[in-house]
């Protein structure tokens, strides 16, 4: 029940809100839980999510709401910490009763919610680049995966830098999988793995690492290293002037790194995101415009706010279509097709089959003063990879992840 309902509209109507918008935020709201690290070692990459999330729901309820009813943002402060994710998930469920949740920035934090979201058919949304194969009945993923990026990223790089290849990674599910990945794409591709490396996230001291990659001498080093402690890598490499050319599917479009770090640290790195915000376009900058003027200390809006800008959309689109939050409709509306919004980097749908998204891929290289241009872009391209194992969520549920290796050997 609304306190005070008479100094409640007194607000509203100071406030600019129109008479419909009112009526829609005295209804009962539709509950969106969030589980995000507003602290911790990912804060720095998972406050952008956090805003953009908070932009989506009040542009939503100043124009009504969905369906007449405002969205209830409760929102918790995970803080990098998958036992905190585990509590929070179940709170969110248990006792706030939330319509749906969004949250996780890294694969850990997902993978230590999803088993509490599949035992309470809890509708969850992933809005976050990872290392792909998530085939689950209750989970929506927003951000780009490998298909969408290395699959774009690696052949260009060989065909530009050459084929001998050094992989640094971070030793949890997201390095280890993505690493897989990188290295079948280099042998499909006729190339040479020289090395492969798995970092403890813990880890800051990088120097025995930059002697093995000297030692093995790639054409280029793919670096998907995670978090504020393994960033401290590319500053180190630039002071050992390793001078190689850096492939990455996190860096820049999620840390920023090229506006933290001092040039030329990440000097010719290329990174293959579904959003920067040096994108150039009328979509981009109207964001970034109400963005800003939101969030005006906000560094940088990267590609994870782009994503979570556009869960809140697409959310009230299948909402709006299924007109019911139960979440059984909500699911098949998402799972019927032509669930699709105009975001930040142009119009996005959702995959009815896999529960993942189309992204427009910009390449986007950083220069020796760590200035950004984007040499290429593809346009639509689609999360095919799940379809290849046998994902078709709306015929036949699941709740595994696959990789690489889930598929037969072409050998």
């Amino acid at each position: 029940m609304l306190p005070d309902t008479s100094r409640w509209l007194r607000l509203a109507v100071t406030a600019g809100l129109t008479f419909s918008s009112v009526a829609a935020l005295a209804a009962d709201p539709i509950k969106l839980g969030l589980l995000e690290d507003a602290s911790g070692n990912f804060a720095l990459a998972t406050i952008p999510k956090i805003h953009a999330t908070e932009l989506a729901v009040d542009e939503i309820n100043a124009k009504g709401g969905i369906m007449g009813r405002p969205i209830k943002l409760i929102a918790y402060d995970t803080q990098s910490d998958n036992t905190k994710f585990q509590e929070l998930s179940r709170r969110l469920i248990q006792t706030d009763k939330a319509d749906v949740i969004f949250g996780g920035f890294s694969s850990a934090s997902r993978e230590a919610i999803r088993p509490i979201m599949d035992r309470a058919h809890q509708l969850y949304w992933y809005n976050n680049q990872y290392e792909g194969g998530v085939c689950d009945s209750n989970v929506f993923v927003t951000g780009a995966v490998p298909e969408q990026q290395f699959s774009t990223l690696i052949p260009w790089m060989m065909q530009k830098y050459g084929k001998k290849v050094y992989t640094i990674a971070a030793d949890y599910n997201f390095g280890q999988i993505s690493a897989e990945w990188v290295r079948n794409i280099v042998k499909e591709n006729g190339g040479t793995m020289v090395g492969e490396e798995f970092i403890p996230l813990s880890v800051s001291q990088f120097g025995q690492t930059i002697q093995n990659i000297q030692k093995a001498k790639p054409d280029f080093v793919m670096t998907l290293l995670v978090g504020a402690n393994q960033a401290s890598y590319y500053e180190q490499q630039a002071s050992a002037h390793l001078n190689l050319p850096m492939g990455s599917s996190v860096n820049v479009g999620q840390a920023y790194e090229h506006k933290r770090f001092k040039a030329p640290a990440l000097k010719d790195m290329f990174v293959t995101a579904n959003y920067v915000e040096e994108v150039d376009s009328p979509a981009s900058n109207d964001f970034k415009k109400r963005f800003h003027a939101k969030f005006p200390n906000e560094p940088y809006i990267n590609q994870e706010a782009a994503n979570a800008y556009d869960a809140v959309y697409l959310y009230k689109a299948a909402v709006e279509k299924a007109k019911s939050t139960d979440q059984v409709a909500v699911r098949k509306a998402l799972e019927g097709g032509g669930i699709c919004t105009d975001g930040p980097s142009g119009k996005v749908c959702m995959d009815p089959k896999s529960h993942h998204m189309t992204h427009t891929i910009y390449l986007v290289h950083v220069k020796e003063d760590h200035s950004v241009e984007i040499p290429k872009v593809w346009d639509n391209v689609q999360p095919y990879w799940l379809d290849q194992v046998g994902c078709n969520l709306p015929v036949k549920p699941d709740h595994r992840q696959y990789t690489p290796s889930s598929l037969p050997s072409k050998s």
